[in-house]
């Protein structure tokens, strides 16, 4: 149970973001008449994970790719998958992994580099570069449950400043909530 509870968490967490703070800094280049707007928007985004992994998991359930022998990580999405859809699902599984697994990267390396634009200007750009280029690469070499050990502990380090943020910013929240609903009712947004 303590396995299932912790790998849960990791994985949902590394699937959605959810409470990471980092899908902030996309949402925050959207124009739209009200933040607030965006912030349901942002928020969809965990449900439309939790649609995605909830039916991933009754295919594995369903067809019990899950308690075939020498079967680990993706490989028993993909029995799933071919056992549901046939060649077609297998060649989706792997397109879709491949767009998410690239879009991944892209989008860290974006957010990252924004990061360190704000907080050392342009200067300590080329060092994360060559940073991200290092990772990369190493990810393509060393054992994958080492790199899930890193993902997991690196996220988890993402959250602590980022629920502390959260809790000194649930007032204004509440606040700016409120205000919302108040000009949802006379206004048009």
């Amino acid at each position: 149970m303590k396995y299932a509870i912790r790998y849960g968490v990791s994985r949902g967490l590394f699937s959605n973001e959810a409470g990471m703070g980092s899908t902030p800094h996309a949402h925050a280049l959207a124009h739209v008449k009200d933040p607030s707007i965006q912030g349901f928007v942002a928020m969809s985004g965990v449900f439309v994970d939790l649609l995605i992994c909830t039916a991933t998991a009754l295919i594995i359930l369903l067809t019990g790719a899950y308690a075939e022998p020498g079967l680990i990580s993706v490989q028993i999405t993909q029995r799933a998958f071919e056992e549901t859809f046939g060649q077609a699902g297998v060649v989706f599984l792997a397109i879709s992994l491949l767009v998410f697994a690239f879009t991944t990267i892209i989008g860290w390396y974006v957010f990252g580099e924004m990061n360190i634009r704000y907080l050392f200007k342009s200067k300590a750009v080329y060092g994360f570069r060559v940073i991200v280029i290092a990772c990369v690469f190493s990810a393509t070499i060393f054992h994958a449950n080492l790199i899930w050990e890193l993902a997991d502990t690196f996220n988890g380090l993402m959250v602590i400043p980022n629920v502390i943020a959260i809790v000194i910013l649930a007032p204004q929240v509440k606040k700016l909530y409120k205000r919302f609903l108040a000009r949802r009712k006379t206004e048009d947004i």
